[in-house]
């Protein structure tokens, strides 16, 4: 290593930026996460940093002195003026101080690293100056895998430590800290639910130890959203990254399950449209199994789970065996689509109603009535409806919606396999036969409120 990765004390102390402009405003929006007492020097602020000094964030000064430098913990120098920044560098270390001069490495004692910041947790990424995209990507990812929350826990942890030594004995202190931060406090801390947790360690603190078996299991229905991982919410990755287990079927890409932790078990559930290798009673059995085991329980789904998921009977199957459960939201596969297209699913003036729709039913109604709700002024959505495309499009038609009406299949939305085609209403099922479309594929439909004001492929994706 060139340079030493330390953490700084800013406590009482103080922090110097010189300089008035956009360069000087970057590094007082990093000093400004700590407590450091912050100073700016500059005959002229810009209107962000004159904001923080009239709020009281900052002070400022017009001249750079050496009593102004004496004793500072850091000083950041950026003028924008190379002459007047190697001057400012040259007083600033006469009085001893640390110093970084922005875009000017050789008169930087210290340099700024990416930043994930969870206060009281915080992590730094730095690369001598050698590779900051890398830098900045290594931040992203850490930034996915740590929740927002996790801080909150580690200050809670902080004011319980005089508790704990006065009331559990040292040999069950490691036990309980890791019971704490590895175990059913730390998965309830992240859901949201923080008195909980924190009641649970006082709980445990009173008691003296961790509890014996830490049982608490937790079911996700977690959103795998259309294909691509990095369209997963944070929520979803830090999920797989806790999970014990994990449920899912083919529609769920290998490149999502990458992001699960190594040593969490798999178990494929072969589900798909028309036909599955597991009825879902015996998935419904199989996840409140693995969580009255104390298991985190991931049931990934693709899209959203609450859409045409069957997160229904899953979520009344966990409730009868009195288990936790959580739904992570995801990207739906009609979203994904518009995105996918450029196109917005609504308009105004033109469609003002989004309708999610599935042509696939239950053994007590197969043929769901799926146009029901389509008319003037609505984008309909059909899933899983490929296999009923003749009878979708009669509806529709029936309804009267033209013949030469556009609609747009979008197939492996967000995958490498990604395909659109165009069909018309009347035409629908005859495309769908000649391209050999089966299984899952999103039709959209959009029905202008004028059909004078239809433009071809506003319709489906």
């Amino acid at each position: 290593m060139k340079a030493f990765p330390m953490f700084i004390r800013t406590s009482g102390r103080r922090v110097v930026i010189v300089g008035g402009g956009e360069q000087a405003a970057q590094k007082a929006r990093l000093i400004l996460k700590t407590d450091a007492d912050l100073v700016l020097v500059a005959p002229e602020l810009d209107d962000e940093l004159s904001a923080l000094v009239a709020e009281g964030r900052a002070r400022a000064t017009a001249d750079l002195t050496q009593e102004v430098l004496s004793d500072a913990a850091m000083v950041f120098i950026g003028t924008g003026c190379p002459g007047y920044d190697a001057a400012a560098h040259a007083l600033a270390k006469a009085a001893g101080a640390m110093v970084n001069v922005v875009d000017q490495p050789d008169l930087c004692d210290m340099t700024t690293p990416a930043i994930v910041d969870r206060d009281p947790i915080v992590v730094a990424i730095g690369s001598e100056g050698t590779a900051p995209v890398l830098t900045r990507d290594i931040k992203t990812r850490l930034e996915q895998m740590l929740p927002q929350t996790i801080g909150g826990l580690a200050a809670l942890a902080g004011r319980l430590r005089p508790s704990v030594e006065r009331q559990v004995p040292r040999a069950q202190r490691r036990a309980l800290w890791a019971w704490v931060f590895k175990g059913a406090p730390r998965a309830i801390w992240t859901r949201g639910q923080e008195r909980d947790a924190a009641r649970a360690i006082k709980d445990a603190i009173a008691a003296g130890a961790a509890p014996q078996s830490d049982s608490a299991g937790l079911i996700s229905l977690v959103g795998a959203g259309p294909g691509a991982r990095d369209l997963l919410t944070l929520r979803a990755v830090e999920r797989l990254q806790e999970a014990d287990v994990i449920f899912y079927d083919r529609l769920v890409d290998e490149e999502v399950l990458e992001l699960a932790r190594r040593d969490a078990e798999r178990v494929f559930v072969g589900k798909h449209v028309g036909a599955h290798s597991w009825p879902q009673e015996r998935i419904n059995q199989m996840i409140v199994t693995e969580a009255a085991k104390g298991r985190r329980v991931v049931r990934l789904k693709s899209g959203d789970p609450g859409i045409f998921g069957r997160a229904t009977e899953e979520l009344e199957a966990a409730e009868a065996a009195g288990i936790a459960t959580e739904i992570v939201p995801g990207i739906t596969a009609a979203c994904a689509a518009g995105a996918s297209l450029g196109r917005s699913l609504t308009q105004r003036n033109v469609t003002d109603a989004l309708v999610l729709a599935t042509g696939t039913g239950c053994a007590d109604d197969p043929e769901p009535e799926c146009t029901r709700l389509a008319g003037p002024g609505t984008v309909t959505a059909f899933y899983m409806s490929v296999r009923h495309a003749d009878r979708l499009a009669n509806g529709l038609m029936a309804k009267g919606l033209p013949p030469h009406a556009p609609v747009d299949v979008a197939l492996e939305v967000s995958k490498k396999g990604e395909r659109h085609l165009t069909a018309t209403v009347e035409t629908l099922a005859q495309v769908l036969s000649d391209e050999k479309i089966e299984g899952c594929a999103i039709l959209l439909v959009s029905w202008p409120k004028d059909l004078t004001q239809a433009r071809r492929g506003l319709a489906a994706v």
